[in-house]
């Protein structure tokens, strides 16, 4: 089932972002204010759930925590600019 959930977040992380929001106090416990989880939701979403899972769970931002974390920000940042280099090549 984890694994399920996973590849759930994974392949749909606004769905999860916005399932957060509405049904839980996730996002509200992990960020101040209300703009951080808004950028994320259109820039990095992947990035937004990792940081809210690591900030609620108390698990420290370094060693394999900050790895999965980097691993995120790299997953968004790479969905971001494949679409430029698709459009570049035609």
């Amino acid at each position: 089932m984890p694994c399920c959930l996973v590849l759930v977040v994974l392949l749909f992380p606004r769905v999860v972002l916005v399932l957060m929001f509405l049904l839980t106090n996730y996002l509200q416990r992990a960020y101040d204010n209300f703009l951080l989880p808004l950028l994320g939701f259109f820039f990095l979403p992947l990035t937004t759930v990792v940081y809210a899972w690591l900030v609620n769970n108390r698990h420290p931002i370094d060693g394999i925590y900050l790895v999965a974390l980097i691993i995120a920000v790299v997953i968004d940042v790479g969905g971001l600019g494949g679409g430029e280099y698709h459009r570049r090549r035609r």
